[in-house]
C-alpha cells in the first residue's frame, strides 16, 4: 500500500480504504484508474515475473527428493497433476479480482478482499489467518533455505581446499542473520508496484541455478551410462516401511510448496494495467508461468532422481549429491541466496500492507504511523521513510529469523508450509467463490465436480501435513540444541 493511501485515509477518518475518490477533471483520467488510485501499469510479463519468482524458489531443490520417495511413475504423475489444479483453481482466483462485472466490477485490492465480497462472515478472518502464517511461515522457509546455500558456498571450498578430508561442520546462524539483514533493507521497499525489478532479478536468478542443476543431473547421468531409481521409489529396507508411507506423505507436501503462489495472486492481480481485463491478463500470465515452471520441475526433479536414486538429497544444491565442479556450485548457491531475497519480499507484501493499512485505519491522526520523511539520497530521488514501517517491518524479519535459527530443517518446514497453505488458499476459497461468483446450482454436474476437486485436495493437503509433522518430530528427536545447529 502507498503512502497516498495513507495519507487520503489520515484525511477520511472513518471511510473504508477502498473508496474511490472523484476524479476531478478529464485530463487527469489518464493517470487514475478507475478506483481513483494511480494508473497500474503492470502486464503478462511483469505479472508472469512475479509468479515465477514466488514459485520457482527453493522448492525446486527438493523435488529430486520427492520424486525418489514415490518413484517414476507416482512422481511425475503427481507434479502433473498438481500443475493442472494450480492453474485451474488460479483461473476460478483471478475471476474473483473484481465483483460483479470482470471490467467495470468493485476491486478487490487482497485475498481478504475477495473472499469478503464473495464468501464473507467468519470465513473472511480464517482465509486472513491462514494467509499470513502462511506467509510468515515461508519467510522462515526462504532465511533457512538461504543460509543452507550460503553455507554450501563455504562448505564446497572447504571440501575442495581439504580434498573431501574434512567434515567443514558450521553453524547457520551467522547466514541466518546476514540474510535477516539484508531482508531488513530491502523491507522498506513500500509495496509491490515498486518491487518489479526485484522481481525480474529473482526470476533470473531461479532459472540460472535450475538449469545448472538440471545441466549436473545430466552430466551425472552421463558419467554413470545409467538411470537411477524404481517404479516405485525409495525401496524398503533402505527406509522401513513406516517411513516410506510418512516420507511420501512428505514428499506431498514438498510439491504443494513448489507450486504454491496463490496467497499473493490477487495482489500480484492489482498490478496489471487495463484494458483487457485484469483476469485475461492474469489467466495469461498464470498459464505461461505453470507451463515453465513445470517444465524446469520435471527436467530438474526427475534428472536429479535419475543421477542419485534413492540417495537424492533433501536440496538438490546443497546436499553435496555434487561436489565439482565446486566454482558452479558456488555460482548455483549465490543465484538461489540472490533469489530468495527478492522472492521473500515478492511474499511477504501482502502481509506488510495488511499490517501498514489496519494501523492507518485505527490511528488515522497520529504521525508515527502516517507520516512520511523525506531523506536525501545522492543522485537519487529522495527516499520517504515511515517510522511505522521502518519499526514494523524490522520486527517482522527479526522474529522469522530467529524462529528460523531454532528450527533450521528445511525439507519438513517446507512439507508444513504446502500442506498448510495448499487446500485452503489454493483450491477451497478459489472454488467457494467462484460457486458463489457463477451462481452454480448446488448438486448439480459442475457443482459436484468442484466438490470432488476439493475433498480430493484436503485429503492430499491432511496426508502431507502429517509426514512433515511426523519429519519435525524425528529431527528434533536427534542432537538438537537451539541455536546450536551445524551442517
Amino acid at each position: 500500500m502507498t503512502m497516498a493511501e495513507l495519507v487520503f485515509t489520515k484525511n477520511h477518518n472513518q471511510q473504508a480504504f477502498d473508496y474511490s475518490i472523484d476524479v476531478p477533471s478529464q485530463g487527469s483520467l489518464k493517470c487514475f484508474d478507475d478506483d481513483g488510485r494511480p494508473k497500474r501499469a503492470g502486464n503478462v510479463w511483469t505479472a508472469s515475473a512475479h509468479i515465477i519468482t514466488a514459485v520457482i524458489g527453493s522448492g525446486v531443490l527438493s523435488l529430486a527428493w520427492a520424486i525418489a520417495q514415490l518413484g517414476w511413475i507416482a512422481g511425475p504423475t503427481i507434479m502433473f497433476l498438481f500443475a493442472f489444479v494450480i492453474y485451474y483453481t488460479s483461473s476460478l482466483l483471478a475471476d474473483c479480482y473484481r465483483t460483479g462485472d470482470s471490467v467495470t466490477g468493485k476491486r478487490n485490492y487482497t485475498y481478504m478482499d475477495a473472499v469478503r465480497s464473495n464468501l464473507g462472515g467468519v470465513k473472511v478472518k480464517c482465509c486472513g489467518l491462514i494467509q499470513y502464517i502462511n506467509i510468515f511461515g515461508v519467510a522462515i522457509g526462504y532465511t533457512i533455505a538461504a543460509s543452507i546455500s550460503m553455507m554450501a558456498i563455504k562448505r564446497s571450498n572447504c571440501f575442495h581446499q581439504s580434498g573431501g578430508k574434512n567434515p567443514c561442520h558450521i553453524s547457520s546462524n551467522p547466514y541466518m542473520i546476514a540474510f535477516g539483514v539484508t531482508e531488513i533493507i530491502f523491507s522498506q521497499i513500500p509495496d509491490f508496484d515498486q518491487i518489479w525489478w526485484l522481481s525480474i532479478v529473482a526470476a533470473v536468478m531461479s532459472f540460472t541455478y535450475s538449469t545448472i542443476g538440471l545441466s549436473l543431473g545430466v552430466a551425472k547421468v552421463a558419467e554413470t551410462g545409467k538411470f537411477m531409481g524404481s517404479f516405485t521409489g525409495i525401496s524398503i529396507g533402505t527406509v522401513t516401511q513406516t517411513q516410506k508411507i510418512w516420507r511420501s506423505f512428505q514428499a506431498l507436501g514438498d510439491i504443494a510448496f513448489a507450486y504454491s503462489y496463490s496467497i499473493i495472486l490477487i495482489e500480484i492481480q492489482d498490478t496489471i494495467k487495463s484494458p483487457p481485463s485484469e483476469a485475461k491478463t492474469m489467466k495469461k500470465a498464470t498459464l505461461f508461468s505453470t507451463a515453465i515452471t513445470t517444465t524446469f520441475y520435471m527436467l530438474c526433479g526427475c534428472m536429479g532422481y535419475a543421477a542419485f536414486g534413492d540417495g537424492a538429497p533433501g536440496n538438490l544444491l546443497t546436499g553435496f549429491g555434487f561436489y565439482n565442479p565446486y566454482w558452479l556450485l558456488d555460482i548455483a548457491n549465490a543465484a538461489i541466496v540472490i533469489h530468495l531475497v527478492g522472492a521473500y519480499q515478492v511474499y511477504c507484501q501482502p502481509l506488510y500492507a495488511f499490517v501498514e493499512k489496519s494501523a492507518a485505519q485505527r490511528w488515522p491522526d497520529t504521525d508515527f504511523v502516517t507520516k512520511e520523511i523525506k531523506v536525501p539520497i545522492p543522485g537519487l530521488s529522495s527516499y520517504k521513510l515511515n517510522l511505522f514501517r521502518l519499526v514494523w517491518r524490522s520486527t517482522f524479519v527479526i522474529l522469522s529469523t530467529i524462529i528460523s535459527m531454532l528450527l533450521p530443517f528445511f525439507n519438513d518446514i517446507v512439507g508444513i508450509l504446502g500442506a498448510l497453505g495448499f487446500w485452503p488458499l489454493t483450491v477451497y476459497f478459489p472454488v467457494e467463490m467462484y460457486i458463489r461468483q457463477k451462481k452454480i446450482a448446488k448438486w448439480s454436474t459442475r457443482w459436484l465436480c468442484l466438490q470432488i476437486l476439493s475433498v480430493a485436495c484436503l485429503i492430499v493437503s491432511v496426508a502431507a501435513a502429517a509426514g512433515s509433522i511426523a519429519g519435525v518430530v524425528l529431527d528434533l528427536k536427534k542432537v538438537y540444541k537451539p541455536f546450536k545447529t551445524t551442517y
